[in-house]
């Protein structure tokens, strides 16, 4: 006998079928609609978090770039400690977004090596070392540290102490290394409050160029309060003009040329002549009128007969010392190989930045390379400060006006 559903039973049926088929799709409908939202969420999220790591970061540059200044204020100090609290604060991620990052990053040595020699004068005769200063900590204990020491041994019976000119160094070194150096002012008063009588005022600066004056208009109003005489530059009076050369000058070169020779492995410059090398000392440049005493050097070196040394100034003056003319002057020579070295008393952010940087196309290193001429672009990475006989100089200014 043949059974047939009542039609009541077979549509309630085809109901439930059509039931559960809906609310599985609109259960799907509802879990993609949450994980879309989810992903907004957690990308407003990701957003939110990199715009406060961009934003933490731009605090830090603001902070840096308000104590990249030459002027001492009543801030800064607090200033100073404000950058590096900021900076020691992010995370590794939030600084790599910080466009000073080498500010505080970049590893220039242990300034616990250094001595800032910032303590008050012990007796009535002090000797202040003055600088403009350098905030790569192996260089400054290697240059200006060891001129210092050479100062101290040659009069120890005198009290020695750090003066900076460049407050834009005191200021990267206190942020970062928590080394307080002093200004010449702050070295000054210091000398007066400890009842000094008498000052010589030693500075490392190569010539009688635009530091050497302030530092002398400096002294003025000392001057009344106490007995200050103030030694010769590195390099000794200027002179009228590129044929005017002292004896300074020429015991500079010898030892700045017999340093170099030495590093490279040569025994003097004529043997590195003979192996087509040439020599090149990059020093600052200026626009003051002691720029000649650059022109004065090349002419120490070539009557000394280092025919394969060239000198060179970062800045270009005076004009016959800016690259591209050292380059041609190289390569007209017929030299295949170039040592780079700086001309300065310390191996600062010059030495490393502007002449030795590989990766800046402008560095001396990439526009010598550039240039196609030569085979072999080497550099060396010392300051003046830290060759002996170059030391023994800074010593005999201070003897002369000692007496």
């Amino acid at each position: 006998m043949k059974f047939v559903k009542p039609l009541a039973v077979m549509a309630v049926s085809a109901c439930l079928a059509f039931g559960v088929v809906g609310c599985s799709s609109s259960s799907s409908s509802s879990a993609a609609s949450a994980s879309a939202s989810s992903a907004s969420a957690s990308a407003s999220a990701s957003s939110a978090s990199a715009d406060a790591d961009a934003a933490a970061a731009a605090e830090v540059d603001e902070l840096i770039a308000a104590i990249q200044v030459q002027e001492r204020t009543d801030t800064t100090d607090a200033d100073c400690a404000a950058a590096k609290a900021a900076w020691d604060a992010l995370t590794p991620a939030q600084q790599e977004l910080v466009e000073e990052a080498d500010y505080f990053g970049l590893d220039t040595g242990d300034a616990s090596k250094d001595d800032p020699l910032a303590t008050a004068p012990d007796k009535e005769n002090e000797i202040l070392v003055v600088s403009f200063g350098t905030s790569f900590n192996d260089s400054r204990v290697a240059t200006i540290g060891a001129v210092e020491k050479a100062i101290q041994a040659a009069f120890p019976d005198w009290a020695v102490r750090r003066a900076f000119t460049a407050q834009i160094i005191i200021n990267h070194i206190a942020a970062r290394d928590g080394e307080q150096i002093n200004t010449v002012d702050q070295a000054l008063d210091a000398a007066v409050e400890a009842g000094v009588k008498n000052l010589v005022v030693a500075p490392t600066h190569l010539m009688h160029g635009a530091e050497y004056d302030e530092l002398v208009a400096a002294c003025k109003p000392y001057e009344d309060k106490m007995t200050i005489k103030i030694a010769e530059p590195l390099l000794g009076e200027v002179g009228a003009d590129a044929t005017v050369i002292n004896d300074d000058k020429k015991a500079v070169a010898e030892a700045a040329v017999a340093a170099a020779m030495k590093e490279a492995g040569f025994a003097d410059a004529a043997a590195a002549a003979e192996a087509k090398t040439a020599l090149v000392l990059m020093g600052h440049g200026t626009s003051h009128t002691a720029n000649v005493t650059y022109d004065q050097m090349q002419t120490v070196m070539n009557e000394l007969g280092y025919a394969n040394v060239f000198i060179g100034t970062v800045e270009g003056e005076p004009e016959d010392t800016e690259c591209s003319v050292v380059i041609d002057k190289a390569k007209e020579a017929g030299y295949e190989n170039v040592i780079l070295r700086p001309f300065m008393v310390v191996a600062g952010d010059h030495a490393n930045n502007d002449m030795a940087d590989p990766e800046d196309e402008e560095s001396w290193f990439s526009q010598f390379t550039a240039s196609g001429a030569f085979k072999n672009i080497d550099c060396q990475i010392n300051g003046l400060g830290e060759i002996p006989e170059v030391q023994q100089i800074y010593v005999d200014h201070v003897k002369a006006v000692i007496g």
